[in-house]
């Protein structure tokens, strides 16, 4: 008797949680997916499955989406980051995916507002045909801006607070507020900002000679394709480089390009990147990250700092 009342507690909790999912999602114009496998939306091509899948139609639908998922008190995530590893057993409440805010418009004085969805390969190509520089630090770069703006990316050549003017957030309780550069706190692969989904970011570029442009984006692509391995699923770079060196020549320098776990393998071609061969898990991930900062700390003394970002349940 006593493990019928707990089965129908469980089935109960079940329930009333999937009534507020649907309620989360009640009437949005975007698409929606409930126990959406979240590996199809990660550049690793690892990750457990979302409660449910929101790709909102366009601003007005993430602040019905945020002020409805906040009436139900449930969680919010926003993808759009390429360094990102989602835990095996996915993340619970609403995962936001902003594919559908595509939208670039270019403004008086060398700017362009993009929003949060566009991938930063269209932005470039946009900027380069209107010959606008200042976003070819970003060339290869495959995350989306409002990801960009999140984690401050960033290459050799620069990195996203460099061209950033401003940001519009649409904060938990559905306010729509605009965030001047000067009042984000900008740090290495990292922005403070307030809480709430970048719904698009107005970037400061300049005039510059498209074929000038053209060049240096060509150059760093074909740098990149040389001394990284692009043609596997990764989530770029897994750890922050230490004071004065690099992660990738730490990590080489430890023995441990070709190490794996599982599917999971360090890169050969780049130390710092770790691939997923064909079918890794986050776990395994997790396990050859554990490995490798062990043996960088006994060989060498330093203690890696993930620039990964995790997220989800184990």
């Amino acid at each position: 008797m006593v493990r019928r009342r707990k089965t129908n507690v469980a089935a109960s909790r079940g329930t009333d949680r999937q009534d507020r999912l649907r309620s989360a999602v009640a009437g949005l114009r975007g698409a929606v997916r409930f126990n959406a496998p979240l590996k199809e939306y990660t550049s690793f091509h690892i990750g457990g499955p979302a409660d449910v899948l929101v790709e909102p139609a366009d601003t007005e639908d993430i602040i019905q989406l945020v002020r409805q998922a906040h009436a139900q008190k449930l969680p919010i995530f926003a993808l759009g980051g390429t360094n990102l590893l989602v835990r095996d057993k996915g993340i619970r409440g609403v995962v936001v995916s902003l594919a559908k805010l595509r939208a670039i418009k270019e403004e008086a004085g060398s700017v362009l507002y993009a929003e949060g969805g566009v991938g930063m390969p269209t932005l470039i190509g946009y900027a380069i045909r209107r010959s606008l520089a200042g976003l070819e630090w970003a060339a290869g770069i495959p995350g989306t801006v409002a990801g960009c703006v999140v984690m401050n990316a960033g290459t050799r050549l620069g990195e996203m607070k460099d061209a950033v003017k401003a940001v519009r957030i649409v904060t938990p309780t559905g306010a729509v507020v605009d965030c001047a550069a000067h009042d984000i706190v900008f740090s290495y692969r990292r922005a403070q900002l307030p809480e709430g989904i970048v719904a698009g970011a107005w970037l400061q570029l300049k005039p510059g000679v498209r074929s000038d442009i053209e060049k240096v984006v060509k150059d760093y692509l074909r740098y990149r394709r040389d001394t990284q391995p692009l043609a596997l699923p990764s989530a770029g770079c897994v750890f922050k480089n230490p004071p004065n060196d690099s992660a990738g020549r730490v990590v080489e320098a430890a023995g441990l390009k070709g190490a794996h776990v599982g599917d999971a393998e360090v890169s050969d071609k780049h130390a710092n990147f770790i691939v997923n061969q064909g079918h890794a898990s986050a776990k395994d991930v997790l396990a050859l990250i554990k490995k490798v900062r062990a043996q960088v700390a006994r060989k060498t003394g330093i203690k890696l700092e993930l620039e990964l970002k995790l997220v989800g349940q184990a």
